[in-house]
C-alpha cells in the first residue's frame, strides 16, 4: 500500500492513493479552515469505516440486512507520557435485530478489521527525512 500527502498550504494537506484524494484540514480555532477531517479524526474514520466493512460482510454472509449498518468509534486523547489517542471504542449497531449468537458473529467478524489488528499490534514505523541537498561551493 502507498499513499503520498502533500502540503496545499496553511495546515491543510490533500492525502492521494490509487486516483482517489481527500483534504485534510485543522479546525478554525487550530488555524486551518475546517473543510476536512483532522488525522486522528482520520484514523477513527479508518478504524470505524473497516469496522464497518467486517460487520457488512458478516450481515451478508448470514443474509441479514446490511443497509443502514451504523459504526461509532470514540476515544480518548491523553498527554502524557506522550500525545495520543486510546480507550478506543467500536459501537456497531445492525440494521436489524440480532440473536446473541448474531451479535457474537459480529463482533468476531470486526476483530478480522486490519486496522483494528494494526492497532493492537502496533507495527514498526520507520521515518525517513529527506529534503533538497544544498550545493556545495
Amino acid at each position: 500500500m502507498e499513499m503520498t500527502v502533500e502540503h496545499l498550504g496553511s495546515v491543510q494537506f490533500e492525502i492521494k492513493t490509487r486516483g482517489h484524494g481527500i483534504v485534510s484540514d485543522q479546525p478554525l480555532e487550530n488555524g486551518g479552515f475546517d473543510e476536512g477531517m483532522t488525522p486522528p479524526e482520520l484514523l477513527l474514520a479508518s478504524l470505524g469505516s473497516c469496522a464497518g466493512y467486517y460487520a457488512a460482510q458478516y450481515l451478508r454472509k448470514n443474509k441479514l440486512a446490511t443497509e443502514g449498518t451504523r459504526v461509532r468509534v470514540t476515544c480518548e486523547k491523553v498527554k502524557d507520557p506522550v500525545a495520543r489517542m486510546t480507550n478506543f471504542v467500536i459501537e456497531v449497531d445492525a440494521p436489524v435485530e440480532l440473536t446473541k449468537e448474531q451479535r457474537q458473529g459480529v463482533e468476531e467478524a470486526v476483530e478480522h478489521c486490519l486496522v483494528h489488528n494494526t492497532l493492537l499490534h502496533p507495527p514498526k514505523i520507520t521515518l525517513k527525512v529527506e529534503g533538497a541537498v544544498a550545493a556545495r561551493k
